[in-house]
This record gives structure tokens, C-alpha cells and sequence, in this order.
């Protein structure tokens, strides 16, 4: 019996008692010496700080730490912190943290895609707009005073909310701060190498025929599109139909160059029986579920964008393409704890 007892004892025991491993700098291909290495704890009250340390000079790092349930390591590296998670069960030694050097100017990092979603409810218009940042090189954009993003919403433009998305990141807060030219604000969010989002949304004066003007302020790989749900007319000089989403029937529209005006008529009309649109089951995921994300691929026009109705709660899925605009499928809600604090 002694035998059988000792045998349960050790099998309880988790295999991991460490944690460690090694820091490499991508940027220059060597180990990243001097970076700070912190455990957390993720639970109902968030994240607890486990222990932190720093990586030695070889990169190698190491806690006598025994993670159960989950977890993250986070390294911060030349202002920017990473994040690497722990789900339970998995290996928690011989970890490789990738971090990158930093710099103020943005280098391979330029703006994609941009999109805007028009949506009018009685004397209100909420304004849906995204930015997709692709940084193909091997260097951090990060400029704290600067701002990285710096977006123009029109004279009146309140209750501004930003999310930000890091590559296999998930959405979180970003402060809109003023910069000194009118009606242009700066968010302070690292660009790291690969894919990052930003979501905007604000809210305008409206009444049908409302003039919507918009300053681009980047140079983007393509055309900027805009969305207006059912019920919701939108008149601009070069604007291209791009077609409408069976579902939903969004409307998606294409316009070039960096100002332009957009005539907007037309309301989203409520929710009937006085119910929120979110009420419904068939109404897809919520606002928070999913962010917008634009697919990569070899057609000029494959895009996804999350469509948030603020006044009314629902989402619009849609994917643009030369043929057709097929109805996605509805997107999986991945949880997990993103980025914290500055990236």
C-alpha cells in the first residue's frame, strides 16, 4: 500500500517546476541581455505579478516557479513589453521570448487598410473606423510622445473610444489624445512586427443628408471603403459599389484620395418591439466578440469587417470580392488576456 500511496503523491506533483529559458533579440538575431521577465498569474481579479527577473547575458532567464492554471510571461525589451501565454499543462521550460529593438520612426510600418461604418439612429451617428498597420520589418515603431496612430474625427466627434489589437493579441483601451492640430488625435500604442489593429468609434450630430468630411491622414495600400447598413444611402463623388453583404444587406463602398465628403441619408431602423437588436440570437456576435480583420490572399478584394451598431447592439460580417460577397461563417471569440499596459 506504502508503494501505491508514494506513487499518487509524486503523480500529483506538477511536471513543471521551473520556469525558463532564453530571450532573443529578432532584430539583430542574438540574445537579448538586460530584458525584464515577469511571471502572471490570470485569474477572476485579473493579473497577479508572480516574480520577475532578468535575462542574463546568453538571454537565459530562469524562476523557480511552479505555474498551475493560467499564466503569462510578459518581457519587456526596450520599451515595448511581449507577451507569451501559458495555458495549462504546457511546458513552462525551455521557453524562447522574441522581443525586437524600438524605434521612434515608423520604418516597414505602414497603414494597409482603412475602413469607416456609417451609423445613423435618430439624432445620433455612430462612426465605425479601423486602421490596419503592417509592419513587415524587423523593428518595433514605438514613439510614446509622438503617438504611433494618429487619426482626424470632424468638429463635434464625441464619446471617442479606441481599441487596439498587437499581433495574436486581443483588443484593449487606448487613450485618444488631442495633438495640436485641429481635430487630430494620437494613440500612443507600439507597432511590432506583423499585424496591428486599431477600432475607433465616435459619435456625431445627424440629421438625413448630413455632410460626413474625412481627412486620411496616411497613404494606404488601398482604396478606403465604407459601410452603410440597410436603410442607410450614402452619395460621393468617386465612390465605387463594391457590392452588399447577403446577410446583412451592408452595403460596401470603395473612395480614393486622402479628403473627401460623403452625403449621408437614411436611418438603421430600430429593433422591433422595442427590443435591442442584441436580444436576438441571430444577430451574431457582440461588439466586444470580434474585432474587424483583414484576410490576406492573391484577389484584390477579400476583406472582413466587423460592423457595430452602438445605438442598437448588433454586428455585420462582410467579405468583399471581385465575383461576389459570400456570407462568412461566424468568427470564433478566442479568450485570453492581451497586452497590459503599454506595448
Amino acid at each position: 500500500m506504502k508503494p501505491i500511496c508514494a506513487f499518487l503523491c509524486l503523480a500529483a506533483v506538477p511536471v513543471f517546476a521551473a520556469v525558463d529559458g532564453t530571450v532573443t533579440n529578432r532584430t539583430t538575431g542574438k540574445p537579448a541581455a538586460g530584458a525584464t521577465v515577469t511571471l502572471y498569474k490570470l485569474g477572476q481579479a485579473g493579473m497577479e505579478s508572480v516574480e520577475s527577473v532578468k535575462s542574463g547575458a546568453d538571454g537565459r532567464f530562469h524562476m523557480d516557479q511552479t505555474p498551475q492554471g493560467p499564466h503569462l510571461v510578459q518581457t519587456a525589451f526596450d520599451g515595448v513589453t511581449y507577451n507569451h501565454m501559458l495555458p495549462p499543462g504546457t511546458p513552462s521550460t525551455g521557453l524562447t521570448l522574441e522581443v525586437y529593438n524600438a524605434a521612434r520612426q515608423p520604418g516597414s510600418a505602414r497603414v494597409a487598410r482603412h475602413f469607416l461604418i456609417f451609423q445613423p439612429s435618430g439624432s445620433q451617428m455612430a462612426v465605425d473606423e479601423g486602421f490596419q498597420f503592417q509592419n513587415d520589418g524587423l523593428t518595433t515603431y514605438n514613439d510614446p510622445d509622438g503617438g504611433t496612430l494618429k487619426f482626424y474625427a470632424p468638429p463635434g466627434a464625441t464619446r471617442i473610444v479606441v481599441k487596439a489589437t498587437a499581433p495574436q493579441g486581443m483588443p484593449i483601451d487606448r487613450a485618444a489624445e488631442k495633438t495640436r492640430q485641429p481635430d487630430v488625435y494620437k494613440v500612443d500604442f507600439p507597432i511590432k512586427p506583423g499585424e496591428t489593429d486599431f477600432r475607433l468609434t465616435y459619435s456625431l450630430p445627424y440629421t438625413s443628408g448630413t455632410v460626413f468630411h474625412d481627412r486620411v491622414l496616411y497613404k494606404t495600400d488601398e482604396p478606403t471603403l465604407l459601410g452603410a447598413p440597410s436603410g442607410v444611402t450614402l452619395k460621393a463623388d468617386g465612390l465605387e459599389s463594391k457590392g452588399v453583404e447577403p446577410r446583412s444587406q451592408t452595403s460596401i463602398f470603395a473612395i480614393k484620395g486622402s479628403d473627401f465628403q460623403v452625403e449621408i441619408a437614411g436611418a438603421v431602423p430600430a429593433a422591433s418591439g422595442g427590443q435591442a437588436a442584441d436580444s436576438d440570437a441571430d444577430s451574431g456576435p457582440s461588439l466586444e466578440e470580434v474585432a474587424p480583420k483583414v484576410l490576406r490572399g492573391n484577389m484584390k478584394w477579400i476583406l472582413a469587417l466587423a460592423l457595430g451598431i452602438l445605438a442598437l447592439g448588433f454586428i455585420v460580417l462582410y467579405r468583399a470580392q471581385p465575383a461576389a460577397l459570400p456570407t462568412p461563417g461566424r468568427p470564433s471569440t478566442a479568450k485570453g488576456k492581451n497586452d497590459r499596459g503599454r506595448r
